[in-house]
């Protein structure tokens, strides 16, 4: 994941990009943009927190995630039949990465569908693969790292996500894509200086981005998962998705509130980051918006764990994973 020392390159992508005209046309009042308190929520199912946590442990269990690596191959064998084993329509997506050094990755972004013939659909995305260096650790800078919540967590919960679906009583009335892209952790480290930037992360998202798995693939909105199982993570509106589906965030903001998870959802603006919602909105014109944790007036943005060793199990804590897993639950029965 890219530190937001990128934002203001963003801002000024989205001035002469035309961005802020679209953020404009996107506007309503906060009458029109937040449903009344009166409104009561469609039940959805239960998420199961314990679960979505094992999906997490299971996949720390290979070690890391890194393309080209024996543990990558056997983790993705097991994303595809978990999905599968959750009454999915699963495909694959294979190619070949290029990192900022020139390294040449054997990467797979897998896609999993629910209900693949409805017309309206919800993409929901996270990355898989972990980190190949621990470049903010004071050891052992140059080894992988476990990765099990920037990468794991938000696997994690939309394995669970795709179970409660199944499993769930209620009747989801949208159709359901998930995408794990990989390569995602592969940008330039803190220390690089090289010419490369925002283009060496979220390698996997600008594949899929310009070669949708789908000819003329759209979907009504999309939700990318990042980093979304620590403990005392924090999660504040993400600039970039404020300026490319402002009522998309507050949507799911203020679902998050009505459910008791306002301490966790905060009511504050975070910097704008590149991560994976943003080749999806800038190149495959779908509107996807970020949850992700940031530590507003904290010199560690993502935490003091952020690419070093210390990114494992005992990071990971399941009221955040039911907090972020039981909102997005609950958006998706909405509509």
């Amino acid at each position: 994941m890219k530190s937001n020392r990128i934002a203001i390159f963003l801002l000024g992508i989205f001035i002469f990009s035309g961005v802020a005209v679209y953020f404009k046309s996107c506007q309503k009042s906060s009458s029109e943009s937040t449903p009344p308190e009166s409104t009561s929520l469609n039940p959805a199912p239960n998420f199961n927190a314990d679960s979505a946590y094992a999906y997490v442990d299971k996949q720390v269990s290979f070690g890391p995630r890194v393309p080209n690596t024996k543990a990558h191959d056997e983790c993705a064998a097991w994303l595809v039949a978990k999905f599968k084993q959750f009454g999915c329509e699963v495909t694959t997506q294979d190619y070949v990465a290029t990192t900022f050094d020139g390294k040449k990755l054997k990467s797979q972004n897998i896609i999993a569908s629910i209900n693949p013939t409805a017309t309206k659909r919800i993409l929901l995305t996270a990355h898989w693969d972990s980190r190949s260096i621990a470049d903010k650790d004071s050891v052992n800078k140059k080894s992988p790292i476990d990765g099990a919540n920037d990468g794991g967590s938000g696997v994690g919960v939309l394995l669970e996500l795709a179970r409660s679906i199944q499993q769930g009583k209620e009747k989801l009335n949208v159709g359901v894509d998930f995408i794990l892209f990989d390569s995602e952790d592969v940008g330039e480290p803190e220390y690089f200086q090289g010419e490369h930037g925002q283009n060496s992360w979220c390698l996997g998202s600008q594949y899929w981005a310009s070669h949708k798995h789908k000819d003329n693939y759209t979907a009504y909105y999309g939700i990318n998962l990042d980093m979304v199982g620590a403990k005392g993570a924090v999660f504040p509106r993400e600039g970039s998705s404020m300026q490319y589906a402002p009522m998309i965030v507050r949507n799911v903001w203020d679902i998050a509130s009505r459910l008791g998870y306002s301490t966790l959802f905060i009511d504050a603006d975070g910097g704008g980051l590149i991560d994976d919602h943003v080749p999806v909105n800038d190149i495959a014109k779908i509107q996807m918006i970020d949850i992700i944790e940031l530590r507003p007036n904290d010199p560690k943005t993502f935490g003091a764990y952020h690419h070093t060793h210390q990114d494992n199990m005992s990071v990971i804590d399941k009221n955040t994973l039911k907090a972020v897993g039981q909102t997005v639950l609950t958006v998706l029965y909405q509509e």
